[in-house]
């Protein structure tokens, strides 16, 4: 087969897992480098309190925020498939790697970590990076948006200064936990909380000074406030303990039973990884004009994941908020990513100690506006108000199970309702209509006004695609014992599957026993390469395919 025809050539191959930074430096200047390091440090100082916070909300570490976006965001720089892509801890994946810690601890994670990273590279490898557009919007939205509100459940601790009898991990439990421990508030806590909060709205709205993150200004002033005056509030420092050192080469156990325990959550991990990562370079593209390579961009997830794990880190995916911080600032070029994660290398080495003075409801505070921007409540309400009701069964449905179950339950049944809502709509197409016969004549040898048709001949039209969901309409075809000859006009049928082609091998066998020709009328090259394959074309007679409906017509005249 001609590689052209195909779809494949070696060098088409190649060049969509190439590197974009490969591209990027050919004429690179020395007033884009500027650019490119300037946008790095900014990116850095807002992915500093991002990261911290969605470790905590991970379950881990502070540290472990930071290893991520270190290792993970330089690998992914380098390798991927996008110009402006930063890349590290999301919002997206806090609440399965706290159930993944909870149920087996940082081994489990980096094992999840590592196997998921090389199915992303697996992915790419294998030019999966188009199936992306398989995956419903509603499906995207339900879950992102049931994400941000276990995000907020799990914060409302933190922010409340609650005291729990026991460390809940599922969200439904988070809620009965909050319920009855509301008695425990601390005023102390929540005033801190609302005043982070306050911070971080109104801070970007003040002109001049609002391209200092206000998550960073906040950071300052609540660690400042709850050190000077005493207050009685957790901190970062009180509830973990902060290293300062530099992530250290750690391989965990790849058992068998290991791998078994670990691949559902692994899969989640690689599929929520390549989802949020190219849905972050489509919006990227937007932004700056460009086009992203989308398997580069899966492979290099991948090797940034398996980098991840091996350095302490947790799972990373391309940060939307993050790349688009990169953007408006000049980023252009990977560079700026790579200098992203050096930046944070060095505020890890130099300035880890001081976040042991960061206020818990700080973090919480940072982790709701983060749930804001995600949750998309707008889009959410629009689609409730103007997709079909199937549409909405399936977005609401998403949403509900991420927060009452979980992401992987959430995917899982939402796929198969879209699957099965789909394949509903497409046999409500499918249809077999027998011709009313006329005399007319016509020119055009496909027109559907309908031709003079012999005697004792039927003549049937079968609209749409022909699959299992619209087989038992097959069966509608009558079998007059005075016919002699049916035809199946297919010129509408663009596709076909294997139990509708066991449907036309009934008709066929039923044909035959009653002594009926049973002639097939334009079958299109998807279905006519499936009759071949299984031979239905040797037992029908390869002289009863017709070019057309009159060659069929013809025919059938001479057999009448």
């Amino acid at each position: 087969m001609d590689a052209k025809k195909s779809g494949f050539s070696a060098g088409g191959y190649f060049k969509d897992i190439t590197p974009k930074l490969f591209t990027c430096l050919k004429g690179y200047k020395a007033d884009q480098f500027a650019k490119d390091v300037i946008s790095g440090i900014i990116v850095a100082i807002i992915a500093l309190p991002l990261s911290i916070a969605l470790a905590l909300a991970s379950g881990v570490g502070p540290e472990q925020g930071l290893y991520t976006a270190i290792v993970a965001g330089f690998i992914i720089a380098v390798l991927g498939g996008s110009r402006v892509q930063i890349a590290g801890p999301t919002a997206a994946f806090a609440t399965i790697v706290a159930g993944i810690v909870a149920k087996n601890g940082m081994e489990g994670l980096a094992a999840a970590t590592i196997i998921a990273g090389i199915i992303l590279v697996i992915m790419g490898l294998c030019k999966f990076g188009s199936l992306i557009k398989y995956i419903p919007y509603t499906i995207t939205t339900g879950f992102t948006a049931g994400i941000a509100v276990t995000i907020v459940i799990g914060q409302i601790k933190d922010f409340l200064g609650l005291t729990f009898k026991s460390a809940p991990v599922e969200t439904m439990e988070k809620v009965e936990a909050i319920a009855k421990s509301i008695s425990t508030v601390n005023w102390y806590a929540l005033l801190i909380g609302v005043i982070s909060l306050a911070i971080l709205i109104i801070w970007p709205r003040i002109k001049y000074v609002n391209k200092i993150p206000g998550s960073l200004i906040a950071v300052i002033v609540a660690s400042a406030i709850v050190k000077l005056s005493g207050m009685q509030v957790n901190t970062i420092g009180s509830l973990y303990t902060i290293s300062a050192s530099l992530p250290e080469f750690n391989m965990p156990s790849l058992s068998f039973g290991v791998i078994k325990s670990v691949l559902p959550d692994a899969f989640t991990i690689a599929v929520l990884a390549g989802i949020e990562s190219l849905l972050s370079c489509v919006v990227a593209d937007g932004m700056i004009g460009s086009r992203h390579r989308s398997n580069a961009e899966l492979v290099a997830q991948g090797v940034g994941n398996v980098g991840s794990a091996l350095f302490g880190g947790i799972p990373a995916t391309g940060a939307i908020a993050r790349t688009a911080a990169n953007i408006k600032n000049g980023g252009r070029t990977p560079i700026a990513g790579m200098v992203h994660s050096v930046t944070l290398l060095l505020i890890l080495v130099l300035l880890m100690p001081y976040a042991s003075l960061i206020p818990m409801p700080t973090i919480a505070a940072i982790l709701f506006m983060v749930a804001y921007n995600m949750c998309g409540y707008r889009e959410f309400i629009k689609l409730v108000k103007r997709a079909p009701k199937s549409d909405v069964l399936v977005l609401v449905a998403t949403f509900i199970l991420t927060i009452v179950f979980d992401l992987v339950v959430a995917i899982e049944v939402g796929i198969i309702m879209a699957a099965i809502l789909f394949m509903k709509r497409m046999s409500d197409t499918a249809e077999i209509k027998g011709w009313k016969y006329i005399e007319d004549e016509e020119d055009d040898a496909e027109s559907i006004n309908l031709r003079k048709v012999p005697k004792n001949t039927l003549v049937y039209e079968i609209t749409g695609p022909m699959f299992f969901a619209a087989a038992d309409k097959f069966m509608e075809i009558s079998l007059d014992p005075s016919i002699n000859v049916i035809i199946l006009r297919m010129r509408s049928v663009p596709a076909m599957d294997v139990t509708a082609l066991h449907t036309l091998e009934s008709v066929l066998e039923t044909c035959k026993k009653h002594n009926i020709v049973l002639l097939m009328s334009h079958v299109q090259e998807q279905p006519m390469s499936m009759m071949k394959r299984a031979g239905f074309d040797k037992a029908v007679g390869v002289e009863n395919f017709c070019e057309n409906i009159d060659a069929a017509l013809a025919r059938a005249e001479k057999i009448s």
